[in-house]
């Protein structure tokens, strides 16, 4: 007997279509027990039961004539969300399974004054993550890094020839092999924290393209931001409070 493919019997259980199926394993929200679905045209087995996760919703935090600041759930594209508030842009990105602080303009003015702060790292960035292994010491990586395009996804890694990036770390609770820290980091590149803990040997839990174990996320939140003297902040997901019971 033929197997089903994952998106098709996904969408029959579902009550809802192809498209939609196929777009729920893509972003990484299908499981089977506690192992994610990874290829919505996988075939199999007939008898299988999926558990899909729910999205949180958009959460507004600010807004003026300027600027737009929303707390973005995991598993939502930053484009995503540049569609639901016609008329502005986005100013920076979060990765899709990155939650927190989000930053949208209304305005080329604004625009422009903004990305002169970026550039002249001006912005205060503040990330929480849970990380693999024992952090003790607050620790520093200054490290350049250079981003690659593999297939259709980015990719970074040290490379002496990279554009400068700086992270500092710090360690804010343990709990088993895992540490929570908080993350201040300098120029804002490409999947920064995410290359750079990898280079120190911590991984983000949930991060597999970057060597951590796999869980229901990638374990990173931006918290914090203060762009031209306004400070926006996201609070954490519950997830991060639980995870270290």
């Amino acid at each position: 007997m033929e197997k089903p493919k994952a998106y098709k019997l996904l969408a029959e259980q579902e009550g809802i279509s192809n498209s939609e199926a196929k777009s729920l394993i893509d972003r990484g929200l299908v499981y089977v027990g506690n192992s994610k679905v990874m290829i919505a045209r996988g075939e199999i087995s007939p008898k299988t039961v999926f558990i899909v996760q729910k999205v949180e919703k958009v959460r507004p935090i600010f807004e003026n004539d300027d600027l737009i600041v929303v707390d973005k759930p995991a598993f939502v594209n930053s484009d995503e969300i540049e569609r639901q508030f016609k008329g502005s842009q986005l100013l920076h990105r979060l990765d899709r399974e990155t939650s927190g602080v989000l930053m949208l303009v209304k305005n080329e003015e604004f625009r422009l004054k903004a990305i002169q702060e970026f550039k002249k790292d001006n912005v205060y960035k503040e990330y929480v993550a849970w990380v693999e292994g024992l952090v003790s010491e607050p620790f520093v990586v200054d490290q350049p890094l250079i981003t690659e395009k593999k297939g259709n996804k980015a990719y970074t890694k040290v490379a002496k020839k990279g554009k400068p990036a700086i992270t500092e770390v710090t360690p804010l609770e343990v709990s088993g092999k895992k540490t929570k820290v908080q993350l201040i980091i300098h120029h804002g590149r490409t999947h920064q924290i995410r290359a750079h803990m990898k280079f120190a040997q911590h991984p983000i839990i949930g991060d597999e393209s970057y060597g951590g174990r796999q869980s229901k996320r990638v374990m990173l939140h931006a918290k914090k931001v203060t762009l031209l003297g306004q400070t926006f902040e996201a609070p954490e997901p519950k997830v991060f409070g639980h995870f270290g019971s």
